[in-house]
Protein backbone atom coordinates (compact mmCIF):
# COMPACT_ATOMS: atom_id res chain seq x y z
CA UNK A 1 0.00 0.00 0.00
CA UNK A 2 1.11 3.57 -1.00
CA UNK A 3 2.33 5.62 2.15
CA UNK A 4 -0.31 7.99 3.27
CA UNK A 5 1.31 11.92 2.46
CA UNK A 6 2.16 13.92 6.17
CA UNK A 7 -0.56 15.95 6.70
CA UNK A 8 0.04 18.84 9.99
CA UNK A 9 -3.43 18.16 10.54
CA UNK A 10 -3.12 14.11 11.14
CA UNK A 11 -0.95 15.34 13.90
CA UNK A 12 -2.53 14.66 17.61
CA UNK A 13 -3.96 17.38 19.20
CA UNK A 14 -4.02 19.46 16.44
CA UNK A 15 -7.84 20.17 16.09
CA UNK A 16 -8.12 21.42 19.97
CA UNK A 17 -5.26 24.01 19.54
CA UNK A 18 -6.82 25.16 16.51
CA UNK A 19 -10.26 25.32 18.47
CA UNK A 20 -8.61 26.88 21.23
CA UNK A 21 -6.52 29.24 18.79
CA UNK A 22 -10.13 30.43 17.41
CA UNK A 23 -11.55 30.63 20.45
CA UNK A 24 -8.84 32.75 21.77
CA UNK A 25 -8.50 35.12 18.95
CA UNK A 26 -12.76 35.41 17.73
CA UNK A 27 -14.49 35.38 21.28
CA UNK A 28 -13.56 38.76 22.17
CA UNK A 29 -14.11 40.32 19.02
CA UNK A 30 -17.53 38.73 19.23
CA UNK A 31 -18.07 39.99 22.56
CA UNK A 32 -17.00 43.57 21.93
CA UNK A 33 -19.74 43.20 18.99
CA UNK A 34 -22.52 42.08 21.09
CA UNK A 35 -21.71 44.93 24.09
CA UNK A 36 -22.07 46.99 21.49
CA UNK A 37 -25.82 46.74 21.48
CA UNK A 38 -25.85 46.92 25.29
CA UNK A 39 -28.61 49.11 26.40
CA UNK A 40 -26.45 49.78 30.14
CA UNK A 41 -24.22 52.19 30.59
CA UNK A 42 -21.53 49.69 31.83
CA UNK A 43 -19.60 47.87 29.40
CA UNK A 44 -19.96 45.01 32.08
CA UNK A 45 -23.43 44.91 32.58
CA UNK A 46 -26.16 43.85 30.12
CA UNK A 47 -29.06 45.74 30.03
CA UNK A 48 -30.89 44.97 27.28
CA UNK A 49 -30.48 45.30 23.24
CA UNK A 50 -29.97 49.00 22.39
CA UNK A 51 -29.15 50.90 19.16
CA UNK A 52 -28.61 54.11 21.35
CA UNK A 53 -24.69 53.86 21.49
CA UNK A 54 -24.50 53.72 17.51
CA UNK A 55 -26.85 56.77 17.46
CA UNK A 56 -24.74 58.82 20.28
CA UNK A 57 -21.66 57.85 18.42
CA UNK A 58 -23.19 58.90 15.09
CA UNK A 59 -24.21 62.13 16.33
CA UNK A 60 -20.99 62.87 18.35
CA UNK A 61 -18.93 65.59 17.00
CA UNK A 62 -16.23 65.20 17.70
CA UNK A 63 -16.16 61.47 16.83
CA UNK A 64 -17.57 62.88 13.39
CA UNK A 65 -13.87 65.07 13.17
CA UNK A 66 -11.93 62.17 14.18
CA UNK A 67 -14.02 59.58 11.74
CA UNK A 68 -13.96 62.34 8.86
CA UNK A 69 -9.92 62.70 9.25
CA UNK A 70 -8.98 59.21 9.68
CA UNK A 71 -10.98 58.55 5.80
CA UNK A 72 -8.88 61.10 4.76
CA UNK A 73 -5.48 61.02 6.23
CA UNK A 74 -5.90 57.08 5.13
CA UNK A 75 -7.45 58.01 1.47
CA UNK A 76 -4.30 60.41 0.97
CA UNK A 77 -1.59 57.84 2.14
CA UNK A 78 -3.05 55.11 0.25
CA UNK A 79 -3.03 56.87 -2.81
CA UNK A 80 0.46 57.96 -2.45
CA UNK A 81 1.85 54.35 -0.90
CA UNK A 82 -0.08 52.64 -3.97
CA UNK A 83 1.85 54.89 -6.22
CA UNK A 84 5.38 54.55 -5.02
CA UNK A 85 5.01 50.93 -4.68
CA UNK A 86 3.35 50.37 -8.24
CA UNK A 87 6.64 52.37 -9.69
CA UNK A 88 8.93 50.30 -7.54
CA UNK A 89 7.25 46.79 -8.51
CA UNK A 90 7.42 47.88 -11.79
CA UNK A 91 11.02 48.51 -11.15
CA UNK A 92 12.13 45.51 -9.54
CA UNK A 93 10.05 43.46 -11.77
CA UNK A 94 10.21 44.48 -15.28
CA UNK A 95 14.02 45.26 -15.72
CA UNK A 96 16.79 42.42 -16.31
CA UNK A 97 18.77 41.39 -13.06
CA UNK A 98 21.34 43.97 -11.84
CA UNK A 99 23.03 43.96 -8.76
CA UNK A 100 21.83 44.97 -5.50
CA UNK A 101 18.44 43.88 -6.61
CA UNK A 102 17.86 41.69 -4.11
CA UNK A 103 19.07 44.44 -1.29
CA UNK A 104 16.39 47.09 -2.61
CA UNK A 105 13.78 44.48 -2.07
CA UNK A 106 15.06 44.33 1.69
CA UNK A 107 15.36 47.40 1.81
CA UNK A 108 11.63 48.30 0.56
CA UNK A 109 10.23 45.47 2.78
CA UNK A 110 11.85 46.38 5.74
CA UNK A 111 9.42 48.24 7.76
CA UNK A 112 7.39 45.08 8.04
CA UNK A 113 10.63 43.59 9.98
CA UNK A 114 11.09 46.85 12.19
CA UNK A 115 9.18 47.46 15.16
CA UNK A 116 6.49 50.11 14.75
CA UNK A 117 7.48 51.77 17.64
CA UNK A 118 11.06 52.50 16.24
CA UNK A 119 9.17 53.64 13.01
CA UNK A 120 6.92 56.21 14.97
CA UNK A 121 10.00 57.33 17.16
CA UNK A 122 12.28 57.97 13.51
CA UNK A 123 8.91 59.76 12.22
CA UNK A 124 8.39 61.63 15.20
CA UNK A 125 12.94 62.90 14.78
CA UNK A 126 12.35 63.52 11.94
CA UNK A 127 8.82 65.60 11.56
CA UNK A 128 10.32 67.28 14.94
CA UNK A 129 13.06 69.17 13.33
CA UNK A 130 10.85 70.08 10.05
CA UNK A 131 8.47 72.04 11.89
CA UNK A 132 10.67 73.45 14.17
CA UNK A 133 12.45 74.62 11.07
CA UNK A 134 9.46 75.40 9.14
CA UNK A 135 6.57 75.92 11.65
CA UNK A 136 3.91 73.85 9.50
CA UNK A 137 2.00 71.55 12.27
CA UNK A 138 -0.57 70.59 9.57
CA UNK A 139 -1.89 67.20 8.87
CA UNK A 140 0.76 66.96 6.18
CA UNK A 141 3.00 65.04 8.30
CA UNK A 142 0.86 62.54 9.23
CA UNK A 143 -0.24 61.40 5.51
CA UNK A 144 3.41 61.20 5.14
CA UNK A 145 4.44 58.97 7.84
CA UNK A 146 1.08 56.75 7.25
CA UNK A 147 2.87 56.67 3.71
CA UNK A 148 5.62 55.84 4.51
CA UNK A 149 4.61 52.84 6.63
CA UNK A 150 1.94 51.95 4.24
CA UNK A 151 4.18 51.52 1.01
CA UNK A 152 5.77 47.76 1.80
CA UNK A 153 1.79 46.39 2.59
CA UNK A 154 0.84 48.18 -0.69
CA UNK A 155 3.92 46.95 -2.53
CA UNK A 156 3.35 43.12 -1.63
CA UNK A 157 0.73 42.53 -3.63
CA UNK A 158 1.79 44.48 -6.69
CA UNK A 159 4.15 42.89 -6.85
CA UNK A 160 3.21 39.50 -6.52
CA UNK A 161 0.62 40.01 -9.03
CA UNK A 162 3.16 41.46 -11.72
CA UNK A 163 4.87 38.07 -11.25
CA UNK A 164 2.35 35.80 -11.53
CA UNK A 165 1.66 37.92 -15.14
CA UNK A 166 2.25 36.76 -18.57
CA UNK A 167 5.14 38.88 -20.17
CA UNK A 168 3.85 37.70 -23.66
CA UNK A 169 1.11 39.98 -23.83
CA UNK A 170 3.42 42.88 -23.53
CA UNK A 171 6.41 41.26 -25.60
CA UNK A 172 3.74 41.25 -28.57
CA UNK A 173 2.63 45.05 -28.27
CA UNK A 174 6.28 45.73 -28.25
CA UNK A 175 6.38 43.64 -31.35
CA UNK A 176 3.69 45.72 -32.88
CA UNK A 177 5.45 48.78 -32.50
CA UNK A 178 4.29 49.86 -29.57
CA UNK A 179 5.86 52.42 -27.48
CA UNK A 180 6.35 51.41 -23.73
CA UNK A 181 4.40 54.15 -22.22
CA UNK A 182 1.34 52.94 -24.54
CA UNK A 183 2.12 49.27 -23.40
CA UNK A 184 2.01 50.18 -19.77
CA UNK A 185 -0.98 52.09 -20.71
CA UNK A 186 -2.75 49.40 -22.59
CA UNK A 187 -1.68 46.31 -21.63
CA UNK A 188 0.60 46.60 -18.31
CA UNK A 189 -2.10 48.54 -16.42
CA UNK A 190 -5.19 46.77 -17.16
CA UNK A 191 -3.41 43.65 -16.09
CA UNK A 192 -1.54 45.04 -12.91
CA UNK A 193 -5.52 46.59 -11.91
CA UNK A 194 -6.33 44.14 -9.37
CA UNK A 195 -2.97 44.11 -7.89
CA UNK A 196 -2.82 48.10 -7.75
CA UNK A 197 -6.33 48.02 -6.32
CA UNK A 198 -5.79 45.01 -3.70
CA UNK A 199 -2.52 46.94 -2.35
CA UNK A 200 -4.87 50.33 -2.31
CA UNK A 201 -7.08 48.62 0.01
CA UNK A 202 -4.72 46.85 2.26
CA UNK A 203 -3.41 50.55 2.69
CA UNK A 204 -5.69 52.15 3.61
CA UNK A 205 -7.06 49.61 6.17
CA UNK A 206 -3.34 49.46 7.94
CA UNK A 207 -3.81 53.65 7.42
CA UNK A 208 -6.80 53.61 8.90
CA UNK A 209 -6.24 51.25 11.86
CA UNK A 210 -2.80 52.83 13.06
CA UNK A 211 -2.34 54.48 16.35
CA UNK A 212 1.36 54.36 17.36
CA UNK A 213 2.59 56.10 14.57
CA UNK A 214 -0.62 58.25 14.56
CA UNK A 215 0.17 59.19 18.78
CA UNK A 216 3.47 60.02 17.65
CA UNK A 217 3.41 62.51 14.78
CA UNK A 218 0.03 64.07 15.40
CA UNK A 219 -0.39 67.68 16.49
CA UNK A 220 -2.59 68.72 19.07
CA UNK A 221 -6.30 68.59 17.90
CA UNK A 222 -5.53 66.23 15.03
CA UNK A 223 -6.87 62.73 16.63
CA UNK A 224 -7.98 60.30 14.23
CA UNK A 225 -10.31 57.85 15.15
CA UNK A 226 -8.36 54.86 16.44
CA UNK A 227 -6.45 57.62 18.69
CA UNK A 228 -9.61 59.54 20.10
CA UNK A 229 -10.80 55.85 21.45
CA UNK A 230 -7.58 55.49 22.72
CA UNK A 231 -8.00 58.57 25.16
CA UNK A 232 -11.53 57.93 25.75
CA UNK A 233 -10.08 54.36 27.19
CA UNK A 234 -7.92 56.47 29.54
CA UNK A 235 -10.77 58.45 30.68
CA UNK A 236 -14.01 56.26 30.72
CA UNK A 237 -15.08 53.44 28.59
CA UNK A 238 -18.55 53.65 27.63
CA UNK A 239 -20.19 51.18 25.35
CA UNK A 240 -19.89 53.59 22.73
CA UNK A 241 -16.58 52.98 22.41
CA UNK A 242 -17.74 49.50 21.45
CA UNK A 243 -19.59 50.83 18.88
CA UNK A 244 -16.90 52.70 16.85
CA UNK A 245 -14.79 49.73 17.17
CA UNK A 246 -17.70 47.35 16.14
CA UNK A 247 -17.95 50.03 12.69
CA UNK A 248 -14.57 50.20 11.83
CA UNK A 249 -14.50 46.44 12.19
CA UNK A 250 -16.95 46.40 9.95
CA UNK A 251 -15.58 49.06 7.76
CA UNK A 252 -12.02 46.64 8.05
CA UNK A 253 -13.30 43.16 7.00
CA UNK A 254 -15.44 44.47 4.24
CA UNK A 255 -12.22 45.88 2.66
CA UNK A 256 -10.43 42.32 3.20
CA UNK A 257 -13.46 40.80 1.55
CA UNK A 258 -12.74 42.75 -1.25
CA UNK A 259 -8.81 42.19 -0.90
CA UNK A 260 -9.29 38.52 -0.93
CA UNK A 261 -11.68 38.12 -4.11
CA UNK A 262 -8.95 40.53 -5.82
CA UNK A 263 -6.33 38.80 -4.92
CA UNK A 264 -7.52 35.17 -5.39
CA UNK A 265 -6.11 33.07 -8.30
CA UNK A 266 -8.80 31.94 -10.73
CA UNK A 267 -8.62 29.25 -12.78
Amino acid sequence: MASRPFSVTDLPGFATIAIVAFVALYVPILTLVAYSFNGATSVAVWGGFSLQWYVAAWDNTVVQAAAMRSLGIAACASVLATTVATMAALGTTRTAPFRGQTAIYVAINQPLMVPEIVTAVALLIFFAAIKVATGYTGLAYLVLAHTAFCIPFAYLPIRARLEGMDLSLETAAADLYASRWRTFRHVTLPLLAPGIAAGAMLAFVISLDDVVITEFVKSAGQDTLPTYMLGQMRRAITPETNAISTALLALTVLLLTAFFILTRKRD
